[in-house]
């Protein structure tokens, strides 16, 4: 269980529940990351006291100096000080909850450093699996699922025989807010519509990567490497009440579920406190109110990223990488207004078709890919 924890990306979504669950278990906090929001850092900083905190934006870090010099917190600057914080303040876990691929440095920061990391940050895994995975297993740390999805199969998964009792890991998904909407429906949709979504609350990139289905194609390649599976043997199901949060189907046909209130207190809480179990701040599930639970086969021909980036996998090496970070661009140019939401699928998939083979990659490969997948979408658009 942990006892000293550093949370990346703690003025988040994730980072704030995070930080209920510290109350609420009595963790100490020993490092705080963010971006740039200054005012929310230094309230986290007066209360927690963390030994470290970094801004990865180099002003907002000045000005927070300023304002916490009276604390005793060391205040760090840029992406270095984020990964100085994560290998460097004393934690025995780290939580990531970086969103983008800014999140892989850190996390193999915190790993080679030996301490074991709870992620929230998909595109660690999705962009640098391959490193992430070997260095875990070179160091002896744990590194503990913290999405909703893959908690429910970590949790599904206690008490399995082996591996080979299973036979398929279910994922589920929300279908988010355009579910049953066609092609030529969504052709015209605004971001504002995008980030109303039905049952969750989470940051602008991931909830506009919902409507898309992308994260459910990220939650596929990130499943990958956490539960050492190949991707035939992953499903995806839509799930619209977001009360069971993934299955696994062993090979007697019996499948075992987690469910829960929608709500990343109870995956993260799990994460920091495992293999214990302790009270939790959700609420309690009443299966009588939520009244029943439906399930549906994804909608591949509307929202084909889930496919795309099943086939990345499948062909492995800097495929995945491609497919993150050029996804990560159009969402960002179609929450700017500059692309239109069914752009979104068709940069991606471009960018996968023409990225290099590259089966054995290093950390500056999976950069250099990043810049590359980028600029791939830039360019299409300017074509």
């Amino acid at each position: 269980m942990t006892k000293d924890l550093c949370i990346l990306g703690s003025t988040g979504s994730i980072g704030r529940q995070a930080l209920d669950v510290v109350d609420k278990c009595g963790l100490h906090v020993t490092a705080l990351t963010a971006c740039r929001n200054v005012e929310i850092m230094e309230e986290q900083i007066r209360k927690y006291r963390p030994a470290y905190a970094a801004m990865s934006d180099a002003q907002a870090a000045e000005a927070l100096k300023v304002k916490v010099a009276d604390t005793g917190t060391r205040v760090l600057s840029g992406h270095a000080g984020v990964c100085e914080c994560a290998c460097c303040s004393g934690a025995d876990t780290v939580l990531n909850s970086i969103v983008g691929i800014a999140g892989l440095e850190p996390t193999l920061a915190a790993v080679q450093a030996g301490e074991n990391v709870a992620l929230a940050n998909k595109e660690t895994l999705v962009a640098g699996g391959h490193l992430v995975t070997r260095a875990v297993r070179e160091k002896g740390v744990a590194l503990l699922p913290v999405d909703s999805e893959h908690s429910a199969i970590f949790q599904s998964l206690q008490g399995s025989p082996g591996k080979k009792a299973v036979h398929k890991l279910i994922l589920t998904a929300s279908g988010g807010p355009f579910f049953g909407k066609t092609r030529a429906e969504l052709e015209n949709v605004t971001a504002e519509q995008a980030l109303n979504h039905p049952n969750w609350s989470m940051g602008p990139k991931i909830t506009v990567d919902s409507a898309s289905m992308m994260n459910k194609g990220l939650e596929l390649i990130e499943a990958v490497w956490l539960f050492d599976m190949r991707p035939s043997d992953i499903e995806i199901v839509i799930h619209r009440e977001s009360i069971v949060h993934s299955l696994v189907e062993y090979v007697d046909h019996s499948v075992i579920a987690q469910l829960g209130l929608p709500d990343m207190r109870i995956p993260i809480q799990y994460a920091l406190t495992y293999p214990e179990r302790f009270e939790s701040p959700v609420g309690r599930l009443s299966l009588a109110q939520v009244g029943k639970l439906t399930f549906y086969d994804p909608d591949y021909e509307t929202f084909p990223l889930m496919d795309v980036c099943r086939r990345a996998i499948e062909r492995g090496g800097l495929y995945p990488a491609y497919a993150n970070s050029a996804n990560e661009e159009a969402n960002l140019l179609f929450r700017q207004g500059k692309i239109k939401f069914m752009q979104i699928a068709q940069l991606v998939a471009d960018a996968v078709e023409r990225a290099p083979q590259c089966d054995d990659y290093t950390l500056q490969d999976v950069l250099d890919a990043d810049v590359h997948a980028r600029a791939m979408v830039r360019e299409r658009i300017q074509a």
